[in-house]
């Protein structure tokens, strides 16, 4: 069966003892060793991943691992870039032919889930006692689990703790109102004279538009894939922005000329909000010795606004004839401590505690998994499942938010060309 078990917080969590894989053949095994299936049938399982080389010398490492633990099954790996690996993927769920196992990206899991393609683990024996109950949240759609997260991240705050210094400037404390946010902003542009800038105009991003929303009890979508807001809400919360791009932070313009390197990234803007996981990134980019992390500002500091989404995830397809191998192979690849010790966070902070336990996280990490912690109390349930053409609609609310910081477009008529795109791209 599909073990669940509800945690409050990492913060409360002790370590637990890694638990064993059930064996998945027609009923649970009683015993035996972890992770392997009691059936002596030999399969092969095509499994497929997006990424660079350093990511398939992990996953070849990994399913090394798995073959040696279960000799009866073997694993057929190929992988691609980002771009063409979901293009192949639209043209084999098409015909009917996806691989047995997947990487999967939680943008597409309404799309594929929807039309049937992914095959449900509710009722399979993969381990999820030791994953967050809202992060397994982020792979159900309609009552079946489609998707199991490998890693997660989470909203954050970055901040260039050498800028600061330089200018004089003290660090944002996080977790305030946003008027306060807005403040730091201006005082750390002052004080900087034109070299260096307080942050950028956090509106442009809906992530930062869906944490308002959140912290007012909505999502940015309904659970019927549907908008969730008014033309009203997106117009206070572009308005809102204005004094940013009046002065108070890196001008749009600018922003244009760095390209593609972000204000924080360039060294030029001091704070910047973004996935968590952007950290590595953040410190490679902009050369810095310091960044630090803290919670987003918020309205209300009692509403759970933060979630944890899953980073990359594993899912199976329904058309594949060793459904039970399939899950054996992602009940080890989200839970086997040695897994965890190849990949450590390069699939975001491991979901599953036992391989949390096997990562050994150091370094920025480390720092990522600590931040997690901190805002432990701000994790809520998460949104959800992202509608179909999701990355598309985020794209656009991107791009007409930079074009209302260039003076191109008025927030009034971006928000109408917002919903007459919107409601193409979701077929209404």
């Amino acid at each position: 069966m599909f073990h669940k078990r509800t945690r409050s917080t990492r913060l409360a969590v002790t370590a637990i003892t890694a638990v064993a894989a059930l064996a998945l053949t027609g009923c649970a095994a009683s015993g035996g060793d972890a992770g392997k299936s009691d059936s002596n049938e030999k399969v092969t399982l095509n499994f497929t991943w997006w990424g660079n080389d350093d990511r398939a010398t992990k996953y070849n490492d990994a399913i090394a691992l798995f073959e040696e633990e279960n000799p009866n099954i073997s694993i057929n790996g190929t992988f691609t870039d980002y771009p063409s690996y979901w293009e192949k993927r639209t043209t084999e769920g098409a015909g009917g032919g996806l691989p047995d196992v997947m990487q999967f990206d939680y943008s597409y899991l309404r799309e594929y889930g929807e039309r049937g393609l992914l095959l449900d683990l509710t009722d399979t024996d993969i381990d999820t006692s030791g994953i967050e109950k809202s992060v397994l949240q982020t792979g159900q759609l309609d009552g079946q689990t489609f998707a199991l997260a490998t890693g997660t991240n989470s909203w954050a705050l970055f901040q260039n703790v050498d800028l600061l210094t330089s200018v004089g400037a003290e660090e944002y404390a996080g977790g305030t109102d946003w008027a306060d946010y807005d403040s730091f902003i201006a005082d750390v542009t002052a004080k900087g004279n034109g070299t260096v800038y307080g942050g950028t105009d956090y509106t442009q991003r809906i992530q930062m538009f869906e944490l308002w929303l959140r912290q007012q009890g909505k999502d940015l979508f309904t659970e019927d894939g549907e908008i969730n807001f008014t033309e009203k809400e997106l117009t206070k919360f572009w308005e809102s922005g204005a004094d940013i791009r009046d002065g108070a932070g890196i001008p749009q313009q600018r922003l244009e000329e760095l390209n593609p390197m972000s204000g924080l990234g360039a060294g030029e803007a001091a704070s910047e909000t973004s996935w968590d996981n952007f950290l590595a990134g953040y410190l490679g980019d902009s050369g810095a010795t310091s960044i630090s992390m803290v919670a987003p500002p918020t309205s209300d500091d009692s509403v759970k606004d933060l979630y944890l989404k899953p980073a990359l995830q594993m899912a199976a397809s329904a058309s594949t004839k060793h459904p039970d191998a399939a899950a054996t192979f992602i009940d080890f690849m989200i839970n086997n401590e040695e897994v965890g010790a190849i990949f450590g966070a390069s699939r975001g902070i491991p979901a599953s505690e036992t391989q949390r336990e096997g990562a050994g996280l150091e370094g920025a990490d480390a720092q990522v998994s600590e931040y997690e912690d901190t805002i432990a109390d701000r994790i809520g349930d998460a949104p959800p499942v992202p509608v179909i053409g999701y990355g598309a609609i985020e794209q656009d609310f991107w791009d007409l938010g930079k074009s209302i910081g260039l003076g191109a477009v008025t927030v009034e008529d971006a928000v109408k060309q917002f919903f007459d795109e919107t409601s193409i791209t979701l077929g209404n």
